[in-house]
């Protein structure tokens, strides 16, 4: 599974923040949406339990979709304002943006 084409993580969003972070993803902007295609993200989910997150998505070149992302002027402004909502960074100028998890299991 070291080479899947799937990426997953967890955030933790302060509960000060809780409401407007889910506000946002209920109702993303179209640019976001737009950019992360571009990006080559695909199958995207964001699940949450509480004020825990879990996100998963798809893409055959996890590196060029982050150098993407890095670059984009929309992605930057939405994570300006997400980034001050968790605990952790959004920022993909970041060398590990975000601590990929361990897939151990999957039925195709």
């Amino acid at each position: 599974m070291e080479n899947s084409n799937k990426l997953a993580w967890t955030w933790r969003v302060k509960e000060e923040c809780l409401e407007e972070y889910v506000q946002m993803h209920l109702n993303p902007w179209a640019e976001i949406l737009e950019e992360h295609s571009k990006a080559g993200i695909t199958n995207y989910s964001i699940f949450q339990n509480g004020n825990q997150f879990f996100y998963c998505f798809e893409c055959d070149d996890k590196e060029a979709a982050f150098a993407y992302i890095a670059q984009s002027e929309a992605c930057n402004r939405w994570n300006a304002i997400t980034s001050k909502m968790v605990e952790g960074s959004f920022d993909f100028n970041e060398e590990t943006p975000m601590e990929p998890l361990r897939e151990v299991f999957y039925l195709e």
